[in-house]
C-alpha cells in the first residue's frame, strides 16, 4: 500500500482548487478522480446545445496539473474511508487498491435528485456530467430533424435556476438562429413563484421576460407530478393538474449529496441533512475529526449555495490549514463576489456583492462571457472556446455539433437502465458545483 501526505477526493472545482494550494508548499498530494477530468459544468449546456465542444471543457486532470510536480493524479472510484486507519479503499482498472494519508478533504459533488421518483431518470436529461451533455444533444439533433409536429419538438426543462434558465434560452436561439425559425415548443417549470428565484427582483423579472420574448412558456408555481412516455403532467398552485406535451424532458430541479457522503458519514461519524448532505464544522473538518475535510454540494454548512465559488474557496481554506498558512480550526468565511446566469444573445444577469448595481442585457452577456472564459482550464480550450462563441453568437454556426458528427453512433442518446443508475450510484464522482466560477 502507498502513501501520501494528502489525499483529495474529487476533480471538479474544489478538488482542484484544494490541489492547486497544496502546491504552493509542494506538500504531497494525490487527487482521485472518477473519470481523470476537471469538467466546467458551467458550459454543459453549451456541449448540449451545440454552441462548443464537450472537449474544451473537460481537460485531463492531469494535464491540468502538470506544472505541480507535488501532485499525483489517480483516475478511479473511491469504495471505502476507514478513517481510524486514514487509508482509501479505490478501484481502478486495474483492480482495488489502497492509499494511506495524513490528511484527507473530500470534494465528490453531488448527484441528481429527483424528489423520490429515481424512476424519471429514465425519461430525463440530466446536465451533471459531459456524457449527460452528449446524451441531450444527440437528442437536440434528433428533434430538429423531426418535422414540426412532431412531438419531439416539445421540450419541458423542469427547474428555472441558472441551468434550466440556460437550456430553454439557448434551445430558444437554437430554433430562432440556427435552424432557421424552426418551430419549437418550449416549457419551463418550475415550482416557485419566478424564474432564478434566488435573485428574485429586478433580475428575475428581466429573465422572465427575456425568456417569453424568445418564446419559452415560463410555468412558475408549478410542479412536475408524471413524466410518461411523451407527457409530462403538471399542477398548478391551484392544485389543478394538466399534461404537457413532452417529447424532451430535460432535469435541472435538484441535486442530493454523492454517495460517497454516505461513506464519509459513516466512517466518521459525522451527520447528514435530509439530502444526504454531511453537516460538517465551520473549519470544514468532518465529524471529530480534524484530519478530514469535506467541501462543495456534498456538505451543508450555515445553508452556504452550492455554487463553484463556495467550493473553490472552501478547498484553498481547507489547503491553507493542512499547509499552515491558517490555524487548526479556523472557521471558513465565504467572500461572496456575486453570481450570473445567461439567457441567450445577448441577454445575462449579474447578481453583484455589496448591494453593488444589478446588471442586466448585454454588459451583463458580456461579464458572463468574460468571466467564464478566464475560470476555462487551458489557454487553447479558451482560444478555441472564444472562437466558437463568435461563430455562435455573433454569426449562427453551431460548431459543438461537428464533435457530434464525429463520435456519436445513432443511438447513443438513448438512455439506458445501467447508463441511468450510473448517474447516481458510483461513490467518488467528481461532479464540481453548478453555478459561476467566480473565486
Amino acid at each position: 500500500m502507498r502513501n501520501t501526505h494528502v489525499v483529495v477526493i474529487g476533480s471538479g472545482f474544489g478538488g482542484l482548487a484544494a490541489a492547486k494550494q497544496l502546491a504552493k508548499s509542494n506538500i504531497e498530494t494525490t487527487l482521485i478522480s472518477a473519470n481523470g477530468e476537471h469538467l466546467f459544468q458551467p458550459l454543459l449546456y453549451q456541449v448540449a446545445t451545440g454552441v462548443v465542444d464537450g472537449a474544451r471543457i473537460a481537460p485531463p486532470i492531469a494535464e491540468v496539473l502538470r506544472r505541480r510536480r507535488s501532485v499525483d493524479v489517480i483516475t478511479g472510484y473511491v469504495t471505502a474511508v476507514d478513517a481510524d486507519r486514514k487509508v482509501i479503499t479505490y478501484a481502478t482498472d486495474d483492480g482495488i487498491e489502497q492509499i494511506g494519508y495524513t490528511y484527507l478533504i473530500v470534494a465528490a459533488g453531488a448527484a441528481q435528485a429527483y424528489f423520490g421518483h429515481d424512476e424519471w431518470a429514465e425519461r430525463t436529461f440530466a446536465l451533471k456530467t459531459l456524457d449527460d451533455a452528449k446524451a441531450l444533444r444527440e437528442q437536440v439533433l434528433r428533434a430538429f430533424e423531426a418535422t414540426a409536429d412532431d412531438v419531439l419538438r416539445d421540450f419541458v426543462i423542469v427547474g428555472a435556476g441558472a441551468t434550466g434558465v440556460e437550456v430553454a434560452g439557448q434551445i430558444a436561439e437554437l430554433a430562432r438562429t440556427h435552424q432557421g425559425g424552426a418551430e419549437v415548443r418550449i416549457n419551463l417549470v418550475e415550482g416557485a413563484g419566478d424564474v432564478l428565484p434566488v435573485y428574485g427582483g429586478k433580475l428575475s423579472a428581466f429573465t422572465r421576460a427575456t425568456l417569453e420574448k424568445a418564446g419559452v412558456n415560463v410555468l412558475t408555481d408549478t410542479f412536475v407530478t408524471a413524466i410518461d412516455d411523451g407527457a409530462v403532467t403538471v399542477k398548478d398552485e391551484t392544485g389543478v393538474e394538466r399534461t404537457v406535451p413532452a417529447g424532451t424532458v430535460v432535469w435541472s430541479a435538484g441535486v442530493k449529496a454523492n454517495p460517497l457522503a454516505g461513506l464519509l458519514a459513516e466512517a466518521t461519524g459525522c451527520e447528514t441533512d435530509r439530502a444526504g448532505r454531511l453537516l460538517i464544522n465551520r473549519d470544514l473538518t468532518v465529524g471529530g475529526r480534524a484530519d478530514v475535510f469535506a467541501l462543495g454540494d456534498m456538505t451543508n454548512l450555515n445553508n452556504l449555495p452550492g455554487q463553484s465559488p463556495v467550493a473553490m474557496q472552501q478547498g484553498r481554506h481547507a489547503a491553507d490549514i493542512i499547509r499552515g498558512v491558517k490555524g487548526p480550526g479556523t472557521h471558513f468565511r465565504y467572500l461572496d463576489k456575486g453570481s450570473m446566469a445567461m439567457i441567450d444573445t445577448p441577454n445575462a444577469v449579474i447578481d453583484p456583492p455589496m448591494n453593488l448595481p444589478k446588471l442586466t442585457g448585454f454588459i451583463a452577456w458580456v461579464g458572463w462571457l468574460a468571466v467564464h472564459l478566464y475560470y476555462l482550464a487551458g489557454m487553447g480550450n479558451r482560444i478555441v472556446v472564444l472562437r466558437d462563441w463568435l461563430r455562435a453568437f455573433v454569426g449562427n454556426a453551431r460548431p459543438g455539433f461537428a464533435e457530434a458528427e464525429r463520435t456519436v453512433e445513432p443511438d447513443d442518446a438513448v438512455r439506458t437502465d445501467e447508463a441511468a443508475s450510473a448517474d447516481l450510484g458510483v461513490a467518488g464522482l467528481p461532479d464540481g458545483p453548478r453555478n459561476v466560477p467566480v473565486a
